[in-house]
């Protein structure tokens, strides 16, 4: 009997002794793995690595840090890099469905034409990022940090920014149309000739923004606070006021 307790225990022993040489062996070989799709680079050292034009779909870069790294052209959907750092890296042109990307910090990375439809970049840090011309839509940006990002020409549709900070963002020629901005903090921002048509903008912070010759028809604003903002040549047509009067069809500039 004791001859079988001491077997036992010791192979228990040498499964533990082997289980801890190994596992070292396996954190390693993850980040040292190809890249591919499903690849597990969690927590990984990827900063300045060329991954341009790769099919990354579903790969997981949880926490890892990718600063500076080069994701052109690459395909992420339903990729995982939430909590990762992305200073400064290009993802012009990517394909990124459903990615998710929550709690980033990402100030200066590229998103130039990138397709990011149904991903999630809530409560990151997106301090001058660029995403001119890129597919948004549906996409959350919920509590984020958007101070300085250019969205110029980018298709947010149904996108979310509610509580985002977007103080001197650029909206300039995108597409907002049934997105919701409520209680954003858009101070300043440029919205000129975007379609906000149905974008909900109540008790957002709108104070100096500039929305010369945008389309505000039908959209909803408020309690929200227009201090000083520009609404020269905006359609207002059946767009619901700051006081909840709801502007006359075919409204101009001002509501009447």
């Amino acid at each position: 009997m004791n001859y079988q307790m001491n077997s036992h225990i010791t192979g228990i022993s040498i499964t533990a002794i082997l289980l801890l040489g190994i596992a070292p062996g396996l954190a390693a070989a993850a980040c040292a793995d190809e890249p591919g799709p499903g690849v597990n680079w969690t927590g990984c050292d990827k900063q300045g690595a060329d991954l341009s034009g790769l099919d990354l779909t579903s790969a997981v870069f949880t926490r890892a840090n990718l600063e500076n790294a080069n994701f052109s052209g690459s395909r992420l959907s339903h990729a995982d890099l939430n909590l990762s750092n992305l200073r400064n890296a290009k993802f012009d042109q990517a394909r990124m469905i459903g990615a998710r990307l929550i709690g980033l910090k990402a100030q200066g990375a590229s998103f130039r034409k990138a397709v990011l439809d149904d991903a999630s970049l809530s409560r990151s840090s997106l301090i001058s990022a660029d995403f001119t011309l890129a597919r948004l839509r549906r996409v959350s940006f919920y509590d984020s940090d958007l101070t300085s990002t250019d969205f110029t020409q980018a298709n947010l549709e149904g996108a979310r920014l509610e509580r985002a900070k977007m103080f001197a963002a650029n909206f300039d020629g995108a597409i907002l149309e049934s997105a919701s901005l409520e209680s954003s903090d858009a101070e300043t921002a440029i919205f000129r000739n975007a379609s906000l048509v149905k974008a909900v903008l109540d008790k957002a912070i709108l104070r100096e923004a500039d929305f010369t010759e945008s389309d505000l028809s039908k959209a909803s604003l408020r309690e929200a606070n227009i201090d000083d903002a520009i609404f020269e040549g905006a359609k207002l047509s059946d767009t619901i006021w700051i006081q909840y009067q709801r502007c006359r069809s075919g409204s101009i500039g001002e509501c009447r």
